[in-house]
């Protein structure tokens, strides 16, 4: 290593993301209308400030207008089975009785889930919606409820179910902002289905399995927060957190006869590797986790004195289509993740072809801390490497070829100040931190090749409302979108810039002020943000890839999912912890920076 920046800061008395360590600073507030007051003035600014508070803490509750439909992750806009085109769902009743939708396509294609455009505006006109009725205590799911025995459904085809939400006494709501949590999982398969809030009550979900993973599943929703709780600057007391249905159902594989002689009609097109063209910004990610390797792991993955599940061969193949390259290297116990494409996972020699002579430049949360570290230590051959610094700004060489080298840069954005947190975007009001940040794109002749922006956990503590974040997340855009304008007028090459989503916070961490809920709010509205900027290349959703694996800590402490690994008591009381799904993620950043 070489060129190293300023010498890094110990960590202050608090540890990064830590529970109960830190509390959080101010935020800016955005105007509201004036009323007019019959009480001396005096007394009416007052009011009107309290009024102002209350708009920007929590949801108003009053009248009864529709909301717009709204889908967080659940996504803004419509399904589609298509890669091109969105759909409209059909209209749901609450009394029907057709509640279960298959959609056919011939050919099937893979689901897809588009991103509709003015998220930040629908969602505050969502949160601030005025309201009136009761929360919701339970669901009904007219097509899956009361069953003796699983439901049976086509492996390929999309399914789509409808439900609705209850309250304590079963009486229908007529209002979404409820967070659920809903996975799908078999013994080879785990994926988040796609949800879609209508505003009124009622929600929909949607799955498709691939052929070759027939068998039982369970589908599982949790109902996390409720009312856009969730949202609230302090939301672990209003946390629900309660699991209403864990419904077994059976996968099978679609019968080929009813096809056209080569199944075709019956099964997707096989994934192809991504190329960077396929990290667009149109839709937000539908992968699946899916596990491969046979006899190879039929038994138990126990760890190894080093912390590390070494139990496929390093060189062991990936299955196709769901990923090329050493599927062993993940020490993943044959687990990997694919999306609308699949990954390669790189050889360390493919990894150095790739990134020789190229500059990288992160700037986000702490988790781009882990991802660098693992990058180097697991796919470049750097075992020297065992951590990294917050902030730093290093060259580091092939240790099999000195004549290759790769720049990285990793800002945290957590704090203006190295040690400390809880800032997010807000750390750009810093002029030094400001100053710092333009140095990188200003002070040489050479620029970034590519950039990795994230915004992180921190503003999840930071920020008292979802419009307090938009304007945070406006005044980021513009620095940003300034900073490549400057460079484009020094007459060089613009960086690539990529929108790494947040991780879902695990386990413990579910219920905090960086919950699920939360980040894939602000995740919304950031990428809105700067796409309306013409800031982005490409989006990498590693939202869509933790979520999966955050409902308890196995994979993570709560707020990291690359915690380098260890023999030691881990924090879900087990000796060591799995660190594949940041390590996988490493990967598909190969695989953007690479890909063509």
């Amino acid at each position: 290593m070489s060129a190293p920046a300023p010498p890094v800061k110990k960590d202050g008395s608090c540890g990064d993301l830590e529970a109960n360590c830190c509390g959080s600073s101010g935020t800016a507030t955005a105007s509201t209308p004036r009323r007019r007051m019959v009480w001396k003035p005096l007394f009416a600014s007052f009011f009107a400030a309290l009024l102002l508070w209350a708009a920007d803490t929590s949801v108003v509750r009053g009248g009864a207008t529709r909301p717009p439909p709204l889908q967080l992750g659940y996504y803004l806009g419509s399904y589609s089975a298509h890669t091109s085109s969105p759909i409209t769902p059909p209209p749901i009743s609450k009394n029907s009785s057709s509640i279960v939708v298959v959609v056919r396509k011939k050919p099937i294609f893979w689901m897809s889930v588009p991103i509709a455009p003015n998220f930040t505006t629908t969602l505050l006109s969502r949160w601030m919606a005025p309201a009136g009725d009761s929360r919701t205590a339970d669901i009904s799911i007219p097509a899956l409820d009361g069953r003796a025995s699983p439901v049976e459904l086509s492996a390929a085809e999309i399914h789509e179910f409808s439900f609705t939400a209850l309250d304590a006494a079963g009486r229908p709501r007529s209002l979404g902002g409820d967070y659920f949590e809903v996975d799908l999982s078999g013994p080879s398969w785990k994926s988040r289905p796609p949800l879609l809030d209508r505003g009124d009550g009622s929600y929909s979900l949607r799955l498709q399995v691939a052929p070759d993973f027939a068998g039982a599943f369970n589908l599982t929703v949790t109902l996390l927060f409720r009312s856009f709780e969730g949202l609230k600057m302090s939301p672990a007391r209003l946390k629900y957190g309660r699991q209403l249905r864990k419904i077994p159902v059976i996968i099978s594989r679609p019968d080929l006869s009813t096809g056209d002689g080569d199944g075709s009609a019956s099964s997707p097109p096989a994934l192809r590797t991504c190329r960077s063209s396929d990290f667009g910004q149109d839709y937000r990610w539908s992968g699946r986790w899916t596990r491969h390797g046979g006899k190879e792991r039929e038994g138990e993955c126990a760890v190894d004195d080093e912390g590390r599940y070494r139990c496929l061969a390093p060189d062991h193949p990936c299955e196709r289509p769901w990923c090329t390259g050493p599927l062993g290297a993940l020490e993943s116990d044959g687990w990997v993740y694919s999306a609308h494409c699949s990954f390669k996972i790189f050889a360390g020699e493919d990894a150095w072809d790739c990134l020789a002579n190229k500059w990288i430049f992160f700037w986000g949360d702490s988790n781009h801390v882990d991802t660098v570290r693992n990058l180097l230590h697991f796919v470049l051959g750097r075992a020297d490497v065992k951590q990294v610094p917050r902030r730093f700004d290093y060259n580091f060489t092939n240790p099999s070829n000195a004549s290759q080298s790769v720049r990285i840069t990793s800002i945290f954005n957590g704090h203006w100040n190295e040690s400390m947190n809880y800032l997010g975007l807000q750390s750009l009001e810093n002029e030094g931190f400001r100053r710092l940040l333009w140095r990188f794109f200003s002070a040489e002749e050479r620029v970034p090749d590519v950039m990795i922006l994230n915004s992180g956990l921190h503003d999840g503590v930071y920020w008292r409302s979802v419009r307090a974040f938009a304007g945070g997340a406006e005044r980021a855009a513009e620095f940003w979108a300034e900073v490549v304008r400057r460079v484009r007028e020094r007459g060089r090459a613009a960086p690539r810039v990529f929108y790494r989503t947040t991780i879902a916070a695990g386990g413990y961490a579910r219920e905090m002020a960086f919950n699920p809920s939360k980040m894939e709010a602000f995740d919304g509205v950031l990428l809105e943000k700067l796409k309306e900027k013409g800031l982005l290349s490409g989006v990498i959703d590693d939202f869509d890839m933790t979520f999966p694996w955050h409902y308890d800590n196995r994979c993570s402490d709560g707020v990291h999912y690359g915690r380098a690994p260890a023999k030691k008591l881990w924090r879900d009381g087990q000796i060591g912890h799995h660190y594949f799904v940041d390590l996988m993620l490493g990967h598909v950043l190969l695989n953007a920076i690479c890909g063509d």
